[in-house]
């Protein structure tokens, strides 16, 4: 038996040990407001030993968060005068207190999503065998692009049915993991990931048969303008550039579905984390074609992950002057999943929806929200809790964990 077909067997038959919950929707019904507690969990010991646990991921996360020492606390801008490239806005009602406007147009967005995110298919993809470099975010990193600077890989470029007025972002990057048969995914790896996040991911999914395009999102890594050292022009305090961004991203994914369907395959998927998992649920609630979908890391409004999050502080020290939480939910309802179950529930899909109970960025009361609408509509969803944070789940053992999960719901979903 081949190491492929050994390993694809293994995946869709072993058992999984880990804590999760697998809703049959039509069937088990549930709160959004969480489970029941085992009864083990009354004992004190247990209950004193899970609060030591649960303290201890916490200066964890606290640790991994507060690593970056190159964050930047950038004044808020309206942006308005990115909205005039969005279909469906009318120029001449650019007027009036830009507050009221953002509102209303995000209302209007919500409401006419499909051409929000309507696109053209480009005319120019192309793969393109290029040296690796590892784009960083953290700050200098010159000892670990040394370690990349013999490597190559292949990359279906293109131009961005979004044009911004940064050249480097107008090309479309994506990693290309070629694998024989009609079954692909789209990869979109988290906020600030540098250029070789989430491949190890795609090689694991070619072991099951996948192909997979691990995407470059807006403004990350070799599509970073000049004068940035983090991807913050895709998530900031100016709305009307991070909305853009959105669109970018969410566009560029449809744009990849029509590269790999002309490359012959037809059973399409989607794989996010954090960032890329919003990004990949308003995709697919405007794709038909994408029938599988994992989110992992998932929340309900943008604007709400902004002010609460650990890793988005320094955004909402830009914003806190002008807008409140509720004012920020209204003005990125536009980029919000929560504002698209109506679309997502369009057509039949397979979900995993992936969440951390420990987590400080996408605090869990939003994603049990999430877990909970997905219920409420009957989707075909899986939803798994693992006892991490959100940084965390980057490392050992949780990314392992949370690896296992992933894949073995890809391969069994694509069966």
């Amino acid at each position: 038996m081949s190491r492929r077909l050994w390993y694809r067997r293994a995946v869709e038959t072993l058992p999984i040990r880990s804590h999760s919950y697998h809703f049959n929707l039509a069937q088990h019904p549930f709160a959004a407001n969480g489970f029941h507690s085992p009864a083990y969990l009354h004992y004190p010991g247990i209950i004193a030993m899970l609060k030591r646990y649960q303290e201890w991921m916490y200066r964890w996360e606290d640790r991994l968060t507060s690593r970056d020492t190159n964050r930047v606390v950038r004044p808020f801008e309206w942006g308005v005068e990115w909205s005039r490239r969005w279909p469906g806005v009318d120029s001449a009602a650019l007027t009036g207190p830009p507050e009221q406007f953002f509102f209303s147009l995000n209302e209007k967005l919500v409401a006419n999503s499909d051409k929000f995110y309507s696109y053209d298919t480009p005319k120019d993809f192309r793969l393109e065998r290029l040296p690796m470099r590892l784009c960083a975010t953290g700050g200098p990193s010159s000892q670990d692009e040394r370690k990349f600077a013999k490597q190559t890989g292949l990359f279906l470029r293109f131009t961005s049915p979004v044009e911004t007025p940064y050249p480097e972002n107008n090309t479309m990057n994506a990693r290309w993991f070629p694998a024989r048969g009609r079954r692909a995914v789209l990869v979109l790896p988290q906020w600030n990931a540098d250029a070789i996040g989430h491949n190890a991911l795609c090689r694991i999914f070619n072991l099951s048969g996948i192909a997979a395009l691990r995407m470059s999102m807006p403004y990350h890594d070799v599509r970073m303008p000049a004068e940035l050292q983090r991807a913050d022009y895709a998530v900031s305090a100016n709305i009307g550039r991070t909305i853009d961004a959105g669109r970018q991203a969410v566009c560029d994914i449809r744009a990849c579905l029509d590269w790999l369907e002309s490359q012959g395959y037809s059973e399409l998927g989607i794989m996010g984390t954090s960032l890329g998992s919003c990004y990949a649920f308003i995709a697919s609630a405007h794709d038909a074609r994408l029938k599988i979908n994992a989110f992992n890391h998932a929340s309900t409004y943008f604007g709400d992950v902004v002010w609460t999050g650990q890793s988005t502080r320094h955004i909402r020290q830009g914003i806190e002057g002008v807008l409140d939480q509720q004012g920020l939910r209204r003005a990125f309802l536009a980029i919000s999943p929560m504002a698209y179950f109506n679309q997502f529930a369009r057509w039949p899909k397979k979900s995993l929806m992936i969440y951390a109970k420990y987590d400080l960025t996408f605090l869990p009361e939003f994603s049990r929200v999430a877990a909970g609408e997905f219920a409420r509509r009957q989707l075909d969803t899986i939803v798994r809790c693992l006892p991490c944070g959100h940084y965390t789940l980057g490392e050992t053992p949780y990314k392992y964990l949370d690896a296992w999960h992933l894949c073995r719901f890809m391969a069994q979903a694509f069966r």
